[in-house]
């Protein structure tokens, strides 16, 4: 039997779901609601990218490798080893929070190619919709997997834009490392939006779900069944993770600065949605600084909505104890690519509904970071599960960050409460 033991040693090499996800975790809800924070505050908020980095890092690793050691998603774990309610509860939570953040992200899109070109707003989102649900049926993992990979250079616009937008490094910099506390509704709102962008539940399922197609492609199997073979994959996967995270938080605060220097700098405060974000940036920093940041927040959303759509359909199946997969022929995995196209077209029909997207972007994001905790604990009890993991289970080191990432996303949820 083939087995991947020995990979190629390039670095490229080495990269695949840890950083698709990290690119997905950029997506148009996360662009607006970074645009936001550096519009309303300034640098004052910087300092939670840095803070957050470790956990994000903490627990998408966790979510690897529970996929990776035990082949199998963390629905299909919970099925197996915990109450079935307790899953349907987290699965019907993670479907409500994937299918807001879809809606979201399409018209985030649609708004960019209307910036961009003028034009009906409504149309390009449903093609957008249509355009992602075709793309993940018809191509094949191993395809699709290449394509999502080239698809994270886009998230370089952002790079650029910073370029031009005369940042004052000093200030940027500093705020890193100082934070600056205010105890205020408004703040505590901002913390817990930007924890949902960076920690994410449907970016756990998504990592879990790539790991076990990795598994499949190159025919081997789980970890706990070849644990000899567990060294150099968990290497992998740590360094994938870390660097689709970093890769994730460096693209965050180039965002969060761009608009710091140039939106809060001029008295433009008020900041609801990525596309306005880049409109308000033309008069500022002109047309290449506008054109680049719309031209982003499309090609993220490229990325991200089938992530969005994919990590739902994983949830699902596994739910459901039935197979999915990308690699699968859409007759022979029905329920997997409905899920995808139903959530998908869900989110479109939001903005038809009455739903103002401008709003639910920012809210999206306060979604995911409401939802993340309880299932960050499922996936602390699992990982730790000798029943799940075997001998594999997570050390005690890394047991010890990932529970006080969950911590802190618990935390932050109950002051957003607590201030409202």
């Amino acid at each position: 039997m083939r087995t991947d033991k020995k990979p190629s040693t390039s670095f490229l090499s080495r990269l695949g779901p840890g950083l698709v996800t990290g690119a997905a975790d950029d997506d148009p809800s996360g662009i607006g609601t970074h645009s936001q924070v550096g519009a309303q505050f300034g640098y004052g908020l910087s300092w939670t990218f840095l803070f957050s980095f470790p956990l994000m890092v903490a627990i998408q690793e966790v979510a690897a490798e529970i996929g990776r050691v035990t082949g199998a998603g963390i629905a299909r774990n919970m099925r197996r080893h915990y109450p079935r309610p307790l899953l349907v509860l987290m699965v019907g939570l993670l479907l409500i929070a994937n299918i807001v953040n879809l809606g979201a992200d399409l018209a985030a899109m649609g708004a960019a190619v209307g910036l961009l070109i003028g034009g009906p707003i409504g149309l390009y989102t449903l093609l957008f919709g249509l355009f992602c649900i075709i793309v993940e049926v018809v191509l094949s993992y191993e395809r699709y997997g290449a394509v999502l990979k080239w698809a994270t250079l886009s998230l370089f616009a952002y790079v650029a834009v910073v370029v031009v937008a005369q940042v004052p490094w000093g200030e940027a910099l500093t705020s890193l490392v100082v934070p600056r506390i205010e105890w205020t509704g408004a703040y505590a709102t901002a913390v817990v939006a930007i924890l949902g962008t960076t920690i994410s539940p449907y970016l756990f399922f998504w990592q879990a779900g790539q790991e076990i197609e990795e598994q499949k492609r190159h025919k081997v199997k789980p970890l706990c069944i070849t644990p000899k073979d567990a060294g150099p994959e968990l290497k992998r996967i740590r360094i994938d993770t870390l660097t689709g995270m970093a890769f994730s938080s460096i693209v965050s605060l180039a965002i969060v600065f761009a608009t710091a220097a140039t939106l809060h700098a001029n008295g433009i405060r008020d900041i609801e949605t990525s596309a306005q974000a880049a409109e308000a940036l033309r008069p500022i920093a002109g047309n290449f600084a506008f054109a680049l940041f719309a031209l982003g927040i499309i090609g993220t959303g490229l990325l991200a909505v089938p992530v969005l759509a994919g990590s739902a359909a994983y949830a699902v199946t596994e739910m459901f104890g039935i197979s999915g997969s990308l690699d699968a022929k859409p007759t022979k995995a029905r329920l997997f690519y409905g899920t995808i196209a139903v959530t998908t077209l869900l989110g479109v029909s939001l903005q038809y509904v009455g739903i103002d997207p401008a709003r639910s972007l920012y809210w999206a994001a306060v979604v995911n970071g409401v939802l993340a905790a309880p299932l960050m604990v499922m996936m602390m009890l699992i990982v730790r599960n000798p029943r799940a993991m075997g001998r594999l289970t997570l050390g005690r080191r890394a047991t010890i960050t990932g529970w006080i990432a969950t911590g802190v996303m618990a935390v932050a949820t109950i002051v957003f409460f607590a201030t409202l």
